[in-house]
């Protein structure tokens, strides 16, 4: 029987250029992502917790690859790929998108980032939309050219990080609006830096625009951020799970459509534009959803850590549903979940059996995000 320690995958799986860095700094696992090594382990995940909600944390998260849209067409493209409607995104502005296929399933939900009138980054979740991209372009009829760049995100979360911006960049990044980015340099090295992240929190994300210098741009946040407790960490599955984030291939998948996770205000049906999976989408909001998302609260002990398995849930002996993701808040002091469950039995306060590794649970249907819903504190 192989020990984990003697399992590899060799040359397939990238390493990103800030690998060599996260070891030097503690970590101890990695799972993989977009064909990528990803950091996920740097100890105890509560403390990487709390390091996140009271000080701020600086995540590897490379594996959030790159798809370059670019050429005179390139505006038309992307609408093209999400039902969102862009025709008022400026240059500068990011905005977070579904991408959808021809039956409205959920392809990836990526940040699109808008460098020029002609640039964009979609800035992926874990699926193969480079590949998506270049065949639809194949037939589209359009002027662009679609490719992966030598683009490596950093985040940097939590409630300090805008203090470790300003000893990078100075006080000027404070202007930086939520869900904007700014074109900078950091000692010589090229970046793009939005207001954006996956943690609910404030949060910074810097894409490093040359690989080769990826252990530098590491250690200098890492030093500009000792002062005020930066630590090195991951992103944090409790965190994501409290603010209702959603993770490509656990809450979201394929055979997901956006109002079975209440994300209608991302599909704009009344655009002129036309999007792949617009004739689906209109049918789907015509005819209703027979499955609904929704956030559960599980009685019993705190969970050991996040499911690694789809967990059924029943009512009256039957199944309806499954738990996508379940955790158990420190801050809440409870077991939390998303899960996607019957739409008839959506409703909030219903009770039903959730059949979790450690055997049945009691569970009940509760509002989500579990908090801050608003999104105060990433807005901030």
């Amino acid at each position: 029987m192989a020990q984990q320690d003697d399992l590899g995958f060799g040359t397939q799986i990238r390493k990103s250029p800030y690998f060599d860095a996260t070891v030097r700094w503690g970590a101890k696992a990695f799972s993989v992502y977009n064909h990528m090594y990803l950091p996920r382990d740097f100890g105890d995940p509560e403390r990487n917790f709390w390091n996140l909600v009271n000080e701020a944390i600086l995540c590897d998260v490379a594996v959030e690859r790159q798809v370059e849209i670019t050429g005179p067409d390139a505006a038309m493209f992307v609408q093209m790929l999400t039902p969102r409607d862009l025709s008022k995104m400026a240059v500068g502005q990011c905005k977070y998108v579904l991408i959808t296929n021809a039956d409205g399933g959920i392809l990836n939900d990526p940040i699109l980032l808008r460098l020029a009138e002609d640039h964009f980054w979609l800035s992926l979740a874990d699926s193969d939309i480079l590949l998506w991209a270049q065949g639809v372009a194949v037939h589209a009829g359009l002027d662009v050219a679609i490719h992966e760049p030598d683009v490596s995100p950093l985040q940097l979360q939590g409630p300090k990080s805008g203090e470790v911006m300003k000893a990078l960049f100075g006080d000027g990044i404070m202007d930086l609006r939520y869900y904007w980015l700014r074109e900078l340099e950091l000692d010589g090295i090229p970046l793009i830096v939005s207001r954006t992240g996956w943690s609910s929190e404030l949060g910074y994300e810097l894409y490093l625009r040359d690989g080769s210098r990826g252990d530098e741009l590491w250690e200098t946040i890492m030093a500009a951020g000792e002062p005020f407790g930066l630590k090195p960490g991951h992103t944090s599955s409790i965190r994501r799970i409290e603010g209702g984030m959603l993770s490509y291939h656990a809450d979201a998948d394929i055979q997901t459509n956006p109002f079975e996770l209440g994300l209608g205000r991302l599909v704009d049906l009344d655009m002129e534009a036309d999007f792949i999976g617009k004739a689906a989408l209109r049918r789907i909001k015509e005819e209703g959803v027979s499955r609904q998302q929704v956030g559960l609260v599980i009685e019993g002990p705190p969970l050991k850590g996040p499911n690694t398995i789809f967990w059924t849930i029943e009512k009256h002996g039957g199944a309806i549903g499954k738990v996508t993701s379940a955790v158990y808040s420190p801050r809440l002091e409870r077991n939390i979940a998303l899960a996607m469950v019957a739409a008839e039995f959506s409703q909030i306060g219903t009770e039903v059996e959730v059949l979790a590794d450690s055997g049945p649970a009691r569970a009940t249907i509760v509002e989500r995000p579990f908090h801050d819903p608003k999104k105060k504190l990433a807005a901030a």
